[in-house]
């Protein structure tokens, strides 16, 4: 079965040093994230949190298998209309592709850039892709027979060293031959 999307869970801890025109966010600040044009949510406003907010909103999105970015947009609301505080744009590559898996939760922060396109403040998320359920017992069915402890850990390895395994664990052998020691 050929899947076209996947399910990003991320949950949009807080944010630091929000301002608006230099001058600090008082409050009703939230976020909207986007993996594409059409497909976006937003989080409840922190009425509270000035220009240190926090709303630890978990959003649950489907994400085209071509998304490359994920967007965070803060706003503001004010008595004048929203106005836009700040963006980041996550790459997909941060989190999907590197050392750990996928489905790891991970926790990133990125800098927010104002809509000239200066520093403005910092934004914490934490993200992971969650699989479908068939597509994990059928990973697991491949690598063990449908036991799942057979399933190994891969430990990326140094390139400037040469390294033994024992038990899973990188023991150093010695120095490489084209090494300066």
């Amino acid at each position: 079965m050929e899947t076209k999307s996947r399910t990003l869970e991320i949950t949009v801890l807080s944010a630091e040093d929000l301002r608006i025109d230099n001058k600090p966010v008082k409050k009703n600040a939230y976020v909207v994230v986007s993996v594409d044009p059409y497909n976006n949510k937003a989080t409840k406003v922190d009425g509270e949190g000035g220009s240190y907010p926090s709303w630890n909103d978990k959003l649950v999105m489907e994400m085209p298998l071509q998304t490359r970015f994920v967007t965070l947009l803060v706003k503001c609301k004010g008595s004048r209309g929203e106005k836009t505080v700040g963006l980041a744009r996550i790459p997909l590559m941060d989190f999907v592709g590197g050392y750990s898996p996928a489905t790891c939760l991970q926790f990133l922060s990125y800098r927010l850039r104002d809509p000239k396109g200066l520093k403005n403040g910092i934004i914490n998320v934490s993200l992971r892709v969650k699989e479908p359920l068939q597509d994990c017992s059928s990973q697991a069915a491949a690598a063990g027979g449908g036991n799942a402890a057979t399933i190994g850990l891969g430990i990326p390895i140094d390139g400037r060293r040469d390294y033994g395994m024992v038990t899973g664990i990188p023991i150093w052998t010695g120095y490489p031959s084209n090494s300066l020691f």
